[in-house]
């Protein structure tokens, strides 16, 4: 049996479409805190034995045995989140409980970081440990998920009680179906396509820095299934523990996930236009990411990440434009 929190997110329940259709597991306990009025439907497609609001996991917890694995997506995601209270609940406490069961009944744990980690980049995208405490997250979600990783591999240094098999994972710039109840922070492919469908233009953000143009601001953007397939690979991989990128180890600009996303309805590539970028992600905005996958492909994930080109056309053509948009 698996217990996977944040199961009705986006990321959370792309893993457990890839159980049900690609490894035909339906042993799945999903756990969550379902916010938006849509958001079961993420769920409408799965089999799973039951579903337990996030705060009644722990009691049923007291009560279980022969769990195989705990796959820990559930978190406030939002990188304009600024209550840190909240943040230290959710992100921070609820992880630590987890992983404090997870030690105690000796249950793999694998769980989900961030790329917002990594701040600005001035020190790179390595997925390297012992390099965690230079890191400087530019939000507040980001800093929530820096602290567990260190927390995490403090118990790993200090020969504390810790699970037999962990990873966290550095998701990058993650894209795709099951995200529409994100609202804001959706992906720029979600909100560019619902802008071209209803206004007949997509609007990204002009640069405010000098050495990027407008819509040259890039990032590894990651497709969710094959986030989830990353993730999954660790499952039956057990030997390797320790945090890893999660991205396709490419930099794409936001111009050009645009342009195939145009191209995946055929629209006119006039439709992009450059506004001014919001006041409250002034500051906290990033420039430029790219994973280092190098640790993911040495624990032996070799399967070839999408294309944004790829990635996007199967998202638009399957999703996006079906009536029926839900894996």
């Amino acid at each position: 049996m698996i217990i996977l929190t944040g199961g009705a997110g986006m990321i959370g329940s792309i893993i457990a479409w890839h159980l049900n259709t690609i490894l035909d597991r339906k042993d799945i306990i999903i756990v969550d805190d379902i916010q938006h009025p849509d958001q079961w439907n993420n769920l409408s497609k799965r089999t799973y034995i039951d579903y337990l609001d996030k705060d009644d996991l722990f009691p049923w917890l007291e009560k279980k045995q022969n769990i195989e694995a705990i796959i820990h997506m559930g978190a406030i995601s939002a990188t304009t989140e600024t209550d840190f209270n909240k943040l230290l609940n959710h992100n921070i406490r609820y992880s630590q409980n987890l992983w404090r069961y997870a030690s105690e009944h000796q249950i793999p744990f694998l769980y989900a970081s961030s790329a917002a980690t990594y701040g600005s980049g001035e020190f790179g995208y390595d997925d390297n440990e012992s390099e965690l405490s230079k890191l400087r997250p530019l939000n507040a979600y980001g800093y929530s998920k820096q602290f567990f990783d260190q927390w995490a591999v403090s118990q790993v240094l200090s020969k504390e009680k810790t699970p037999p098999h962990w990873c966290g994972f550095k998701f990058f710039n993650v894209y795709g179906p099951n995200e529409y109840h994100k609202n804001r922070m959706a992906s720029v492919v979600f909100h560019s396509f619902n802008q071209l469908k209803k206004e007949g233009e997509i609007r990204l953000f002009k640069s405010d820095r000098p050495d990027y143009q407008d819509g040259m601001q890039l990032r590894d953007f990651v497709y969710v299934k094959d986030a989830a397939a990353a993730v999954l690979h660790f499952l039956s991989h057990k030997d390797h523990s320790g945090i890893y990128n999660v991205g396709t180890g490419k930099a794409s600009s936001f111009k050009a996930l645009a342009e195939s996303l145009i191209n995946s309805v055929e629209g006119n590539h006039k439709a992009i236009k450059y506004i001014d970028m919001p006041n409250d992600l002034k500051g906290k905005y990033q420039y430029f990411t790219e994973a280092n996958i190098k640790k993911l492909k040495d624990a032996g994930y070799t399967k070839p990440f999408l294309t944004i080109e790829e990635g996007v056309k199967d998202y638009a053509t399957n999703y996006l434009t079906k009536s029926d948009a839900y894996a």
